[in-house]
């Protein structure tokens, strides 16, 4: 593997997210309070074993990368799934909307509240460590979010998307995903995103959207063993 993306939670940990990172040159992860992703710089015995260290006895961690996923022999794999990683093919145009507002620390619980109901991946009251995020309020209720999340060097992540059941099939989730497009693009990064494989109406929608197929990746969930 030799591109930035390959392995995206090592990359943004050893780069741009190396003051968030825990552990060492052989494995990182992200504070468990922020997002459970972890990875470890290779697969060789050190490493491996530097991994097997980061999670406590009740911890669950994500990994995420392009090819085969190795596990040390003190952990194991409580779920797996194909992940499709997607990157933008174009700068996408920066777009506004009255509707549209910044989400602050304030908002965080109803952020959470809306991504337990909807599940768009991993989410915590501190999302908002990894990047900003957008939402667009009804009547003062959130209904509907985007942001960022994984940062590596020219790559920004468009992660937790999500419109309340309520309120879906008004455009609101595509015009929040160009909107943080655009705002990627405006810095001078290229978008990308990951979707479960089997999502084919997402993986559609972010095609009409300008995203193509960058890689098919691996995601295991892994903990300790008992």
């Amino acid at each position: 593997m030799n591109h930035v993306l390959d392995r995206p939670i090592w990359s943004a940990l050893k780069t741009t997210h190396a003051a968030l990172a825990e552990g060492n040159s052989y494995a990182r992860r992200y504070p468990p309070s922020i997002v459970p992703f972890a990875a470890s710089a290779d697969d060789s015995p050190e490493s491996l074993d530097a991994l097997e260290k980061l999670p406590s006895a009740e911890e669950k961690m994500f990994l995420v990368e392009a090819g085969p996923i190795a596990i040390p022999a003190g952990l194991t794999v409580v779920m797996e799934a194909p992940v499709t990683q997607m990157v933008a093919e174009r700068p996408h145009e920066r777009i506004s909307d009255s509707r549209i507002e910044p989400l602050t620390e304030a908002d965080a619980a109803d952020m959470l509240d809306l991504a337990s109901l909807t599940r768009p991946g991993p989410f915590t009251l501190r999302a908002q460590s990894l990047g900003s995020f957008w939402g667009i309020r009804h009547e003062g209720r959130l209904v509907a979010m985007a942001g960022q999340r994984m940062r590596q060097t020219g790559f920004i992540e468009l992660s937790g998307l999500c419109t309340h059941p309520e309120f879906q099939g008004r455009g609101l989730g595509t015009l929040l995903f160009r909107f943080v497009a655009g705002e990627i693009a405006s810095s001078g990064d290229t978008a990308y995103l990951h979707v479960y494989a089997g999502n084919t109406s997402a993986i559609s929608l972010y095609k009409a959207q300008g995203f193509t197929l960058r890689s098919e990746m691996n995601m295991r969930v892994i903990k300790r063993r008992a």
